[in-house]
C-alpha cells in the first residue's frame, strides 16, 4: 500500500492558458499508486472556513483517493489510522488550490479531511470503491491526540451535524492494518 503523497501534474501554458493530464493511470503507476478509481466525487463549499471530516470507509469498501482542488483553495489532510503502525494518529497536510493543480493521494487505512481557505471552493476526488453506507466512519476533527493544526486563523469551522459528533482516535478499533510503509512527510 502507498502512502499518502502530494502530486503536481504538469501543465502546459500558452497565451490561451493551460491544459493538464488531471488522471494518467501510468504516471500514477510510476508513483506506486495502482489503485483502480471507480468513482467521481464533488464538493462545492459557500464559505471559506468550511471543514469536511476526518472521513474514511472500513474494508471490506475501503476507499483511497485522489483529490484535486477546481475552484479556490483547500488546505488537505490525511491521518495514519493503521493498527501498529508507528506513525499511528499522525496526520500530514498540504494545500491544495486551483491555481497550481495540486493533487494529494490518500491510501486506504488513512483518514481524509480539509478546511476551506477561500470562499466557493469546488473538490473533486476519485475513489477506489464505491460509497458504502455500512463502512462510512471518521473521527473527530479536534481530536487533541491528533492534534491537527488547521489552519483557521481563530474562526470557528462550519461542520455539518454528522462531523460533529464524530469519535475520539482513542475510541476507534482500526481494522486497517500496518503495510510496513511508514508514512512521510509530503513533497
Amino acid at each position: 500500500m502507498p502512502i499518502p503523497q502530494r502530486i503536481v501534474p504538469v501543465r502546459h501554458g500558452d497565451a490561451r492558458g493551460w491544459f493538464t493530464e488531471s488522471y494518467s493511470r501510468r504516471r500514477l503507476a510510476e508513483l506506486g499508486i495502482t489503485d483502480d478509481f471507480v468513482q467521481d466525487n464533488h464538493s462545492f463549499s459557500a464559505a471559506r472556513g468550511t471543514l469536511r471530516g476526518l472521513h474514511f470507509q472500513t474494508p471490506p469498501h475501503g476507499q483511497a483517493k485522489l483529490v484535486r482542488c477546481l475552484a479556490g483553495a483547500i488546505w488537505d489532510v490525511a491521518v495514519d489510522l493503521r493498527a501498529g503502525s508507528p506513525t499511528y494518529g499522525k496526520w500530514v497536510g498540504c494545500e491544495l488550490t486551483a491555481a497550481g493543480g495540486e493533487q494529494l493521494y490518500v491510501p486506504i487505512g488513512f483518514a481524509h479531511g480539509f478546511v476551506t481557505l477561500t470562499d466557493n471552493v469546488e473538490v473533486a476526488y476519485k475513489t477506489s470503491d464505491y460509497y458504502a453506507p455500512d463502512c462510512d466512519g471518521g473521527v473527530a476533527w479536534d481530536d487533541p491526540d491528533i492534534a491537527l493544526a488547521w489552519p483557521l486563523e481563530g474562526m470557528e469551522p462550519m461542520l455539518s451535524d454528522k462531523d460533529k459528533k464524530l469519535p475520539r482516535l482513542a475510541d476507534f478499533a482500526s481494522p486497517f492494518a500496518y503495510d510496513g510503509i511508514p508514512m512521510a512527510e509530503l513533497d
